[in-house]
Formats: C-alpha cells, sequence, structure tokens
C-alpha cells in the first residue's frame, strides 16, 4: 500500500525491542585447600582475552551485550514497531508503537485499512507523530471498527485545533486515554469536559485519562469539572502540571462532594422524574407500535366474524331442524343418507341437499373457531408469558439502569434556594500534583474528601469515592497542616498503602 501511495522509503514492520537478560553472575574462584569430599571444585574459567588498542596504545571497549549497535541513520528510518501475541499462531498483533517520525494523511489513510482488520490490537502508542485535526478527525471514525481497542496513547502531540474530545465521542470504545504534553488548553478542556458529561449524554467507555504536562489551568479545570458532576464511570483522571489554583480544585473539590443543579440540569431532572412517575406514555408508545387484538374480537358476547359466521349458519339451522325432522324422504331425488353417531343409523329427509351444505361446513367451522380459540389461547400464553418475561427485559432493564447511572436522578436536598445532589463518588484516583494550588483550594479537597466519607456509611452512597489523591508540590510547603490532614485522611483508604512494620508487631 505505501508503494501504491508512492511512499519511499516504506516503513519496515519491527518487532518492538525490549531489554535483554541481566548478566550472570561473576564466577568465584575456588580457595586453595578448599576441597571437600563428595564435593567438586568450580572449573577454573579460561582466561579473558587481552583488551584491544588503538593507535594511541588506549584499551578499546568491547560492545555491550545487553542491547546491538546500528548506525546513526538506520535508527533514524521510520519504522512501525509491534508486539505479537505469543500464544496465536496466526502471530497476531496486539500493539502498535510509532515513535519520532511524522505521519501524514496519506499514512494515516493507510493505518485506516490496516488496523480494524487486526481483531486482537488493543493498544496504539503514537509518540511526537506530528498528528494534526484532520488525522484526528479520521482516527475517530476508524477507531470503533478496532472491536478490542482498549489503550490509546498519544503523547507529545500538539494539535491547534485542539480536537482531542473526538476520540471520546459518543461512538468511541476507548478505555485509557493518555494526551499529555499535547499543549491542551482551555478550549480543549472545555471540549474534553462536555465528552465526559452533560444532561443529554455521558461517556461509559473511558476508565482512566491522562491530561498531565498541558496548559489547562483554573478555567480548564472548571469545564473538566463541570464533567465529573454528570460522569459516573471514569476511574483515574490525571491533571498534574496544569498551572491549576485554588479556583479550579476547589470546582473539582464541589463536584466531589456536592453541587448546586444548574438551570438546565433541573429542566432535565423535572423531565426524567415525569418520564419515571408516568409510564402510560411508554406503554402508549408500545401499543401504537405494536396493537392489541380489537375487543370486539376478544369479547365474549361479542365474538370475532369468524365466530359470528358459525354462529349465523347454527341459526339458520336450528330454524330448518323442525322442519326438516317433520318431512320424510320422497322418490329417489331423496336418498338415504346415514351418519354414524355412537354406532346408531339415523336417516334424514329428502332436503338432505340444503342439509348437506348446512351440516357439511359445521365441523369444519368448529375446527375453525376451535382453532381460533387455540389461536387465541396460545396468543394468551404468549401475552402471559411477554408479561412473565417484562420483569427482566431488556427494555424496562435498560430504563432502570439509566434511572440508576444518572446522577441527576438521585436524592437531592433543597438549601438556600439551590438544589443540592452530592457528587462524583465513582472516582478513584485524582492526581493534582506539580500545580499551583494554596490553601484554600486544600481546604476544599479536605471537606469533599470528609464529606465522601460520611456519604460511603450512608445507604443513598454509590460509590466508595476518592481512594488515592496526590497533592506533591504546590503552592503549600510539605508540612503544611491542611495537607498533612489529607494524607492522613487517605493513607486509611488507599489500598496499595502498607503500615510499617514495628518490633513490636514482629514480636506478636
Amino acid at each position: 500500500m505505501c508503494r501504491r501511495s508512492t511512499i519511499v522509503p516504506s516503513p519496515s514492520v519491527v518487532m518492538r525491542p525490549k531489554p535483554g537478560p541481566p548478566p550472570p553472575p561473576p564466577e568465584t574462584k575456588p580457595e586453595k585447600g578448599s576441597k571437600e569430599k563428595g564435593k567438586q571444585t568450580a572449573p577454573i574459567p579460561e582466561p579473558e582475552p587481552e583488551p584491544e588498542v588503538n593507535e594511541d596504545g588506549e584499551p578499546v571497549e568491547p560492545p555491550p551485550k545487553t542491547y546491538t549497535t546500528k548506525d546513526k541513520f538506520e535508527y533514524f528510518k521510520p519504522c512501525v514497531q509491534v508486539e505479537i501475541d505469543p500464544l496465536d499462531k496466526g502471530e497476531a498483533v496486539t500493539e502498535i508503537y510509532i515513535r519520532g517520525w511524522k505521519i501524514d494523511q496519506t499514512m494515516m489513510e493507510i493505518f485506516q485499512s490496516c488496523w480494524p482488520p487486526l481483531e486482537k490490537l488493543h493498544t496504539i502508542n503514537l509518540w511526537e507523530a506530528g498528528l494534526t485535526g484532520e488525522m484526528l478527525h479520521l482516527m475517530a471514525s476508524f477507531l470503533p471498527l478496532c472491536v478490542n481497542l482498549k489503550n490509546l496513547i498519544l503523547d507529545g502531540n500538539p494539535v491547534k485545533e485542539e480536537n482531542f474530545h473526538e476520540l471520546i465521542g459518543e461512538d468511541s470504545i476507548i478505555q485509557n486515554l493518555s494526551l499529555r504534553f499535547c499543549c491542551i488548553s482551555e478550549v480543549g478542556a472545555r471540549n474534553i469536559g462536555a465528552s465526559l458529561g452533560t444532561t443529554k449524554f455521558a461517556n461509559t467507555k473511558l476508565l482512566s485519562l491522562n491530561l498531565s504536562g498541558n496548559c489547562i489551568g483554573d478555567e480548564g479545570a472548571c469545564h473538566i469539572a463541570k464533567g465529573l458532576r454528570l460522569n459516573r464511570n471514569l476511574l483515574s483522571l490525571t491533571l498534574s502540571s496544569n498551572k491549576i489554583g485554588n479556583k479550579g480544585a476547589a470546582k473539582i473539590a464541589e463536584a466531589l462532594s456536592r453541587f448546586a443543579l444548574c438551570h438546565e440540569e433541573v429542566v432535565e431532572r423535572r423531565r426524567l422524574m415525569s418520564e419515571r412517575g408516568s409510564p402510560d406514555r411508554k406503554t402508549l408508545q408500545r401499543e401504537e407500535a405494536h396493537p392489541p387484538p380489537s375487543r370486539r374480537a376478544d369479547s365474549k358476547d361479542r365474538p370475532g366474524s369468524v365466530r359470528s359466521s358459525g354462529t349465523h349458519a347454527d341459526t339458520k339451522k336450528t330454524r330448518e331442524k323442525p322442519s326438516a325432522r317433520k318431512k320424510e324422504p320422497k322418490g329417489k331425488e331423496a336418498k338415504d343418507q346415514e351418519i354414524t353417531k355412537g354406532g346408531k343409523k339415523e336417516k334424514e329427509d329428502p332436503k338432505g341437499t340444503q342439509k348437506k351444505a348446512l351440516n357439511a361446513p359445521k365441523p369444519k367451522k368448529k375446527q375453525e373457531t376451535s382453532m381460533v380459540t387455540d389461536g387465541a389461547k396460545t396468543i394468551g400464553m404468549k401475552t402471559k408469558d411477554k408479561k412473565k418475561d417484562k420483569k427482566p427485559s431488556a427494555t424496562e432493564l435498560e430504563v432502570d439502569v439509566l434511572e440508576v447511572i444518572n446522577p441527576l436522578m438521585e436524592e437531592a436536598d433543597f438549601i438556600d434556594g439551590e438544589l443540592m445532589i452530592a457528587g462524583n463518588r465513582v472516582l478513584i484516583n485524582l492526581n493534582l500534583s506539580r500545580n499551583e494550588i494554596g490553601e484554600s483550594g486544600l481546604q476544599a479537597l479536605l471537606k469533599a474528601v470528609q464529606y465522601q466519607t460520611t456519604l460511603t456509611l450512608d445507604s443513598r452512597s454509590s460509590g466508595t469515592g476518592l481512594m488515592r489523591l496526590c497533592l506533591t508540590r504546590n503552592a503549600v510547603p510539605a508540612d503544611n497542616d491542611i495537607l498533612k490532614k489529607i494524607t492522613d485522611h487517605m493513607i486509611a483508604k488507599d489500598p496499595f498503602y502498607k503500615s510499617p512494620v514495628t518490633p513490636d508487631s514482629e514480636q506478636s
């Protein structure tokens, strides 16, 4: 494909280099007189060759054995490094790494036709690949076709348009996204925050987002905090080295603890509650799509068309029965007709032709009515089964799940003329290190952590809250009292923390 697109030289596909095994430990020479019975001494190593000497008489160091050396121009040639599944005999590619060479639009179109067929591809890493806004738009269109793609790393790719939010849109399947050192400003942060969650849409796939080393600032942090208010899927967020101050930290703390609903959120909450309180609307929509059988067909007083035709024929028959019984067959035209009923024979009158016409369709009509009744029974059984299946049906489960996940439907408190609901308690890892957060921002974060702890003890809680909070290297000294309180409070919740071993515990 590169040759068809006149790309010269075409990048080669190579295995991703890995560090070699550690060197073996040096062999020790046995001491004299250390021979013991039943044990053999280690063999004496051969003498090492004399080191090479250059023209000036200085020793030349041999090349290292842990890696291979290449020509300096060969090292800078573009190549696609891949990882292959060792258990797959067909050598399925699982990871793709492109480092340090610029990808143009033509090359990205080639990747568009090459990456989706890779069924086991789960990681794509493009480091300093010179991506543009058009390339990001193209990637957002074909990456959902990579069925098992989970990790996307685009570190070191500053894009003027800052349309990184297209990668985590409605069709996105990415779970871990890394955008470190991409020069993301307030504009890009606003779009990313809107992709995390709004009143109309919330991302349900992304689990980890790394925005370290950008220029988000306080305003950008406010937009991301607005996305966290209505997102209940993101587990890890990294905002280190982003020039975030007290304002941004306070907004993030508000999204994690408790916040007041704005006008748009109040309107959406009322709409969801009205739909939840009036389920007849959905049943009416279903009945319009699949109308039930007519009441006339189901009613016993007024039977359906088939049943009515049968009863009409029966009434005619009953009217004609007494006259038919009184008259007897005469002549050759009236032939004796015998109908077996329980082994007995009965003769019929000369108007047997009319009676045949009435009697012939009779069993058929009974069969038809029985068939209709059987059909009605089967329909009734099906409807009963549907009613039984309605409890765990997919549509109703989806509605229930949406109602549980949507934070606007949670229990709210009316305080000071504002409607307050609990914040995000799904995010468990937050990194705000190397920013410009002062004491007021730390105080807001401390209140948020304490509020989350009280919510975990309440039955309304739907999450564990923050379990790791990194605040190192901010605008406060390391021995700050508020920072110490946050650290002491989070140590008990950190799953990776190990308490120091004391001598008393060792003795016990």
